[in-house]
């Protein structure tokens, strides 16, 4: 695969930046989730909408909310997780298998059958979690 590069000048020296290619992009992601913490977090998680079924995930799976799975920003994919609902201490083990939320405050995007197994109200869309990663 080709290189792009790009040169500027900077006061009468070039400077020349080299793109990241894609898999150079996926080496850094995966360099930043091996320094991810396997302590447990606590954040908010909340669930898909049902029109992301059967769209690829970025793991490369066909997604279905009828699954135990997750999405998070950093955890690398296939990493499992146990997920505890602070409220009731109800928990669920579920795979990363995507990359999100991309929500501001939120740290897990959960399969619809994850959420509605951890949560005490199914109308309520957000529920405060901790998050340990576990072995499966």
């Amino acid at each position: 695969m080709a290189q792009q590069q790009k040169a500027t000048h900077k006061s009468s020296k070039m400077v020349v930046k080299k793109k990241k290619t894609t898999s150079e992009k996926d080496k850094s992601v995966a360099e930043t989730s091996s320094a991810v913490s396997t302590m447990a977090t606590t954040g908010v998680a909340s669930y898909y909408h049902n029109k992301f079924n059967g769209r690829k995930t970025a793991s490369g799976e066909v997604f279905s909310n009828n699954k135990l799975t997750a999405a998070h920003r950093t955890y690398p994919l296939g990493t499992y997780l146990k997920v505890t609902n602070v409220a009731n201490g109800k928990s669920v083990v579920v795979k990363v298998n995507d990359r999100g939320p991309f929500t501001k405050g939120k740290e897990l995007d959960l399969s619809r059958k994850a959420f509605m197994d951890i949560t005490d109200n199914p109308n309520k869309g957000n529920l405060q979690v901790n998050i340990e990663v576990v072995t499966p």
